[in-house]
């Protein structure tokens, strides 16, 4: 199954000149979504890892059932003000202005083996964001996996020295 065919492209989303690719259609195809959850699961399967931080919000979709796969807890990282006990903030740049991200204060203890998935590697603002804020707790981290990856972005270069898995590249 070409993974690309089911997902859809939505131009000048959230802004004019944006090309956004929208996972919904894949996650909405039985099959699809299985051969994506096994796809990003697999290269983690029996590494010890302690939690999958999912970055908010289709990287909660991805991260979830990643996490459940390989027998890891879930933490999700969050847009500020969603989280109810006290968070930590990082705040990032966008290919499209400036965002933050908040984690729980107790969400990772010191020493856990953890992966960061999201869905896609644009310039890499979110990812290294999320990066940081494990790292603040504590957590060690395993690695970043991605559905898609923009390679025209050069997302990697914010997260260098990480190890970074990605599913599919533009």
């Amino acid at each position: 199954m070409d993974l690309k065919q089911h997902i859809r492209n939505v131009p000048d989303f959230p802004k004019a000149g944006i090309l956004f690719y929208d996972i919904t259609t894949l996650l909405k195809d039985p099959q699809g979504f299985k051969m994506t959850i096994d796809m990003l699961a697999t290269p983690y399967s029996g590494q010890g890892i302690d939690a999958v931080v999912g970055i908010e919000s289709r990287g909660f979709i991805l991260g979830a059932a990643v996490a459940q796969r390989i027998g890891a807890g879930f933490i999700p990282i969050r847009k500020p003000g969603k989280l109810p006990a006290r968070a930590l903030k990082e705040t990032y740049d966008l290919e499209y202005g400036k965002d933050a991200l908040e984690i729980h204060e107790d969400a990772i203890d010191k020493g856990q083996r953890i992966l960061i998935v999201d869905d896609v590697l644009a310039t890499g603002g979110t990812a290294a964001a999320a990066v940081q804020l494990v790292r603040k707790l504590g957590g060690e981290l395993h690695g970043l996996a991605f559905l898609i990856e923009l390679l025209f972005l050069n997302g990697k270069q914010k997260i260098a020295g990480e190890k970074v898995f990605s599913l599919l590249q533009y």
